[in-house]
């Protein structure tokens, strides 16, 4: 007896205690945690945001609850700031948080059976590169059926070529595809010429492609050719060269040796023997003297200061050579020259991400899917859906009625609805709100273009579908903030960011660039902040051709002022001398680190890998000293932001004083230990 009502007891508490819980963290949830001015915060609005921000974040560092409790009032005094000024009701800032809201609005507006569905297609495709050429036969997207069937045919047609014994693809491609990629493109008067890539579309994954040719390739076989595909842009014939495992996203280093696209036999072969010697001399040091061969050496001076990394790229966004030098690469090995349409490249394999876990991948995919093509198979379950749920009934009485009056001037941009035609009418409703004739009539007008291909009710049973989806998604879309409270809290959030972005540039960010006064007296205040260090002011004389050297070097003996040596070389008619002059701190150029700091000192560095020779003349060292507003007036804007923003904090604790409830606090700040 006594088991049975211990039990009993247990059973009891386990359903009450939690109710119990929830009852006091509601009560909990409904206290007001501090009152900023005029408007009270309850906890349940301080906690989801700093639970949002802080607890579920992995990549911000988590703050204490007083930590953030300064966070979050100096953040709502702004928002109240932007709304007494009125920030939110501009038509800038109407527009923009559309765009925001209509982004949101996605993710609410899909159906999920069919979002798992393409996402797990899109992560299998993720997981591969594919290299693939295609021939394309162009076909407008709304040709007449005939049309449509000629360019079927002649894609079939050219397809058997490609199928024969010995067939040259890339030959197939230049003759017969529509792409003018393949062909390439004569030289004018604004742009060098471009080789053709013969049909080559290089490497690439999933995104990368329009959908309906990434599923014709991802579907055909490493060395097969598939049926035809169609796209908007007509027929796809798609020959898979390689599907390799995926790289996703590559770091690379290069050294880059740039070749004119008409350079003749000679400058290529003598550019291939200068990427050899350099590739052979870092052989022979195991790499290790890469950096200093990337500052010799590259052509890509927008890398030099990296060491001659790129930005972080996928595979389709690097020619294919590149990209098949990076895949036969281990992390930091080193490739023979590549030549390139642009010229030869030493390539660097730096890192690769590879691909992620499902879970890991799949938020950005779902991201991607929402923009592109494919989300249209989501689009349609969705509207099923939303027509049930809204009540959506069509007069197709009415409709076939309109349809009738339609003639051949909507085809020509030009329609006008007759005089017998009842705009009251109702084409369909939606919870007994009709849409009349009249609507559909204004979006025929504002949507209609020029056709050539389709009949003038073909043409207006395009319109009507694409308005009647239209309306049916947007009659949805203006009730998901009733329907969903989180995404209502989200359109929330932006608009208060859009606000405090607007205010923030008028009070800090803006303000400290114009105010060009206070900027200068905020230097003169902190002018120990912004110091040079040592310095050399040095001219680089560099010379490419060993013909040229003595006659600078007899310049140079001679005493000639360096000021006027740019002069002098260009009066002698001496060739391949170049000359450069500036202020020079440590690590700012390698040939002036390796020259002895000295005034007068004259270095002179010749190059192992080709015929260039480098001479440094020191002309004088300078201590560290101030820089001036111009020098550092970057950094000083910065700091002059900082210093204005929290004057402006201190003026809005003024006008919005702020009461906190240390009670609740303290029982918040329970919730968190």
């Amino acid at each position: 007896m006594k088991n049975f009502s211990f039990l009993k007891v247990f059973v009891l508490a386990s359903f009450v205690m939690p109710a119990l819980f929830a009852n006091a963290q509601s009560k909990l949830d409904k206290q007001v945690l501090m009152t900023i001015g005029d408007q009270d915060v309850t906890v349940k609005e301080f906690c989801d945001v700093y639970y949002k921000n802080n607890l579920k974040s992995d990549v911000i560092e988590k703050k204490s609850v007083d930590e953030y409790l300064e966070l979050f009032t100096t953040f709502r005094m702004k928002v109240m700031e932007a709304e007494r000024l009125k920030l939110d009701t501009s038509a800038k800032f109407q527009k923009e948080l559309a765009g925001y809201r209509k982004q949101l609005a996605k993710p609410f507006m899909s159906s999920d059976d069919i979002t798992d569905e393409l996402l797990q297609e899109a992560y299998q495709r993720k997981l591969k590169d594919i290299r693939a050429s295609h021939i394309l036969v162009r076909c407008d997207k709304n040709a007449l059926p005939s049309d449509t069937l000629k360019a079927y045919n002649k894609a079939m047609e050219i397809r058997k070529k490609a199928l024969a014994k010995d067939a040259d693809f890339g030959a197939l491609a230049d003759q017969y595809s529509d792409d003018p990629s393949a062909k390439g493109t004569k030289a004018t008067d604004q742009a060098p010429a471009r080789p053709g890539n013969h049909g080559d579309l290089g490497y690439f994954t999933v995104f990368d492609m329009v959908y309906p040719f990434e599923t014709g390739a991802y579907n055909t076989k490493e060395g097969e050719i598939s049926m035809p595909v169609r796209s908007d842009f007509g027929y796809h014939i798609i020959k898979v060269k390689s599907i390799t495992d995926a790289m996703g996203s590559i770091q690379a280093a290069h050294i880059f040796l740039q070749l004119p696209f008409d350079a003749s036999a000679e400058d290529e072969a003598a550019m291939k023997q200068k990427a050899d010697n350099i590739y052979k001399e870092l052989m022979a040091q195991d790499g290790k003297n890469w950096n200093e061969m990337v500052k010799q050496y590259t052509d890509d001076k927008g890398t030099i200061s990296r060491n001659g990394a790129l930005s972080n790229f996928t595979v389709s966004r690097i020619v294919p050579e590149f990209i098949e030098a990076c895949k036969s690469l281990e992390i930091d090995q080193i490739a023979q020259p590549v030549r390139t349409n642009y010229g030869y490249h030493i390539i660097k394999l730096l890192s690769k991400s590879g691909v992620g876990s499902f879970e890991k991948e799949s938020k950005g995919l779902s991201e991607r899917i929402e923009k592109d093509q494919r989300s249209k198979k989501s689009e349609e379950v969705v509207l099923k859906q939303v027509k049930n749920e809204y009540k959506f009934k069509q007069n197709d009485k009415n409709l076939e009625a309109f349809m009738a009056t339609i003639d051949s001037t909507i085809l020509r941009n030009a329609y006008e609805p007759t005089t017998d035609v009842d705009m009251n009418a109702t084409l369909f409703s939606m919870e007994g709100n009709p849409t009349k004739v009249k609507d559909f009539v204004d979006y025929i007008k504002s949507n209609m273009t020029n056709q050539k291909y389709v009949t003038p009710a073909t043409y207006a049973y395009q319109l009507y579908e694409s308005f009647r989806n239209t309306t049916i998604l947007d009659y949805a879309d203006a009730h998901l903030e009733d329907k969903y409270p989180e995404f209502k809290a989200l359109v929330q959030e932006y608009k208060d960011g859009i606000m405090l972005f607007d205010l923030m540039d008028s009070e800090v960010w803006n303000k400290a660039v114009k105010d060009t006064v206070g900027l200068k007296e905020f230097h003169e205040r902190n002018a120990a902040k912004y110091m040079w260090g040592d310095r050399v002011q040095a001219s680089i004389i560099t010379v490419t051709r060993n013909e040229s050297l003595p006659k600078v070097k007899a310049l140079l003996d001679s005493g000639i002022e360096l000021d006027s040596l740019k002069n002098a070389i260009k009066r002698d008619s001496i060739n391949y001398a170049f000359v450069r002059k500036g202020y020079y701190q440590r690590g700012d150029n390698q040939y002036v680190d390796q020259t002895e700091w000295k005034a007068g000192v004259r270095n002179e560095i010749s190059s192992t890998v080709d015929q260039s020779t480098t001479i440094v003349c020191i002309r004088e060292v300078r201590k560290p000293e101030q820089k001036t507003l111009k020098e550092a007036r970057g950094l000083v804007t910065s700091d002059y932001q900082v210093e204005l923003e929290q004057k402006w904090v201190q003026s809005l604790k003024e006008r919005y004083p702020v009461k906190i409830n240390e009670k609740v606090l303290d029982k918040v700040r329970k919730m968190y230990q």
